[in-house]
């Protein structure tokens, strides 16, 4: 059973930054999808950004290109999103999720195609 828990929610000024980390257990390495998301009030889930464990490849909303940047750890079995230049139209509770996959995709995957999700934390960017 793949486990997923966040960390690193904040409440930040438009144009800092926040790390966001994701700690990631009872998976077998390289063969998931591992991505954030995120869900304002009133507002579907959408996709921010996403990473296949093997090949590495990645995908970001449109919003965020440029200004945030998905990692994971190895090591330390962690997913991490840096979010720089923030803006309050970020403002969200973000959620970290998994997903199999022997292949990577070939784009931004929506919420619908995950299976596994953690509680999230909640990010708020004042203006």
């Amino acid at each position: 059973q793949v486990r997923l828990v966040e960390s690193g929610g904040g409440s930040v000024q438009a144009g800092g930054s926040l790390r966001l980390s994701c700690a990631v257990s009872g998976y077998t390495y390289g063969n998931y999808i591992l991505g954030w998301f995120r869900q304002a009030p009133g507002k579907e889930r959408e996709g921010v950004a996403t990473i296949h464990t093997r090949y590495s490849r990645t995908y970001y909303h449109d919003s965020v290109k440029g200004r945030f940047a998905i990692s994971q750890d190895n090591a330390k079995n962690t997913l991490n999103l840096q979010m720089n230049v923030l803006k309050p139209e970020d403002t969200a509770m973000y959620y970290c999720a998994a997903r199999t996959s022997q292949v990577p995709p070939v784009r931004l995957l929506p919420a619908s195609e995950f299976k596994y999700w953690g509680q999230g934390t909640q990010v708020t960017v004042s203006s």
